[in-house]
């Protein structure tokens, strides 16, 4: 239900809020019934507080996002923007009496060069239709998260998002050449550029990409395309032991092959998917490698992998020969984290990177620690950037289990730190991780991002609450 000025409930701050909004707004921006503003108060992480919105404003145009902002500023209201919500860290998560600002209605478009190779693009446009739409054209957008049926470009943006092909072609902040900012005072600035080169002042760009809307609302993006490459090919390859795969996947980067994909399932993991689905995994599999190639000769390619594979343990290595072949051994892959939630019901999905050297020990370590807490976890890793997902499966209505989880997630994030990794690779740190931000970059660290926090929203009223 969209509720009128005159519906709307108030006390005299909402009202006067409500009052200033509508003045700049078409009321079908503003969304004000309970029932339908608690829908946008939080994305998908667990353990992570959310508020209660004021109130929903959906904006299609540069100036109505302009005009929220100065309201904003003079109220001094918080507020909070958000794509489609499939954030898994709470960074999007409402505060109280703040303004969610949904961006999912500037969803448009605007440019595709295949000259320039870049498209412009508002924040609400969807992963998978860019990439569909610059495919036309003979383009290829690369970062591809695994909801991209669902997830938006300022999301992507916002949290830096990676995805199955970032081992060649690298994550979202590659991909950002300029950017369209409203500032916390409804100001509009420009940054980067649409050339290929350009070192002109400081890389405020980079600076938004991964912010978490901590520092500014993006709402124009131009985007760097590549021409697109042939179809992939996949190969499996199933191990005896996590620790033979991880070798497989040191000899493979050491070695100087350019998978386009190179994906690590472990046992636990391959279970869930062949409980789930039946496809007939081996139940000896320990680890399964996959790896694609979307090269000029991919069966060559990988063939010289599969020896690779070979030579570091692997019991079975199965190449596909077309495309068909190809989608149907990644399926597992894509079926991971659905299988893992059916575990139990609800899953912690952390999100934590380590040294490609360091991913034996990584693994090794998740399994002690769900041996030691009698949880499910599961290990899903982007194997050729270190990026790994442990899955923590838990039953939400059990106390001590839900503690057992929690205690887990944090146990995996401190291993990752001790093996020279990072607490987060791709899922950003909004409300679930920012205690374990300050323990990864330091006092010195702390102390000049909050400066410049405080450079862009010196009032504190952009996503308050998220990063630090």
């Amino acid at each position: 239900m969209i509720m009128s000025r005159i519906e709307a409930p108030r006390d005299e701050v909402t009202g006067n809020l409500l009052d200033r909004l509508l003045a700049g707004l078409p009321a079908e921006a503003v969304l004000t019934d309970p029932d339908v503003t608690v829908s946008y108060a939080n994305d998908m992480a667990s353990f992570c507080e959310a508020g209660t919105p004021a109130v929903v404003v959906l904006p299609r145009t540069v100036e109505e996002v302009q005009h929220v902002m100065r309201i904003a500023t003079e109220l001094r209201v918080p507020v909070v923007p958000q794509g489609a919500r499939t954030g898994l860290s709470g960074g999007a998560n409402a505060s109280d009496g703040c303004i969610v600002l949904s961006l999912v209605k500037m969803d448009r478009i605007l440019e595709i060069n295949p000259v320039d190779r870049i498209a412009v693009v508002e924040p609400g446009v969807i992963n998978a239709a860019l990439s569909r739409a610059v495919n036309e054209h003979g383009l290829y957008y690369p970062p591809d998260p695994s909801s991209w049926e669902m997830c938006t470009i300022g999301g992507n943006i916002g949290t830096a998002s990676g995805g199955l092909c970032c081992v060649k072609y690298g994550v979202t902040a590659e991909y950002v050449l300029g950017l369209d900012v409203v500032l916390a005072d409804g100001r509009l600035m420009t940054t980067g550029r649409r050339t290929a080169k350009g070192v002109a002042g400081y890389d405020l760009t980079r600076l938004f990409v991964g912010s978490e809307g901590s520092l500014g609302i993006v709402v124009r993006a131009v985007l760097a395309l590549k021409p697109q490459p042939p179809q992939q090919l996949v190969l499996a390859a199933e191990f005896a032991s996590a620790s033979a795969a991880c070798d497989a996947v040191c000899r493979i980067m050491e070695g100087g092959h350019v998978p386009s994909l190179l994906e690590l399932m472990d046992r636990t993991t391959v279970k869930a998917v062949n409980d789930m689905a039946n496809m007939g995994l081996p139940e000896t599999t320990e680890a399964l490698l996959l790896a694609g190639f979307d090269t000029t000769d991919p069966a060559a390619d990988l063939a010289a992998l599969g020896a690779v594979c070979e030579a570091a343990g692997a019991t079975q290595v199965v190449p596909a020969d077309d495309l068909a072949e190809s989608e149907l051994l990644l399926q597992a892959r894509r079926l991971s984290l659905t299988a893992l939630e059916a575990v139990r019901g609800v899953t912690m999905i952390d999100d934590v990177c380590v040294p490609r050297s360091r991913l034996g020990d990584l693994i090794e370590g998740v399994e002690r620690i769900a041996e030691k807490h009698q949880l499910t976890i599961g290990v899903v890793a982007h194997a050729g950037d270190g990026n790994t997902h442990p899955t923590v499966c838990f039953d939400a209505g059990d106390p001590d289990e839900s503690r057992r989880a929690r205690e887990s997630f944090d146990e995996i994030m401190a291993l990752g730190l001790e093996l020279g990794g990072t607490i987060t690779g791709e899922h950003g740190v909004g409300v679930l991780k920012k205690e374990w931000l300050a323990r990864e970059i330091g006092p010195v660290g702390v102390e000049m991002q909050r400066a410049i926090k405080t450079a862009f929203d010196p009032l504190g009223i952009l996503n308050p609450g998220k990063v630090f």
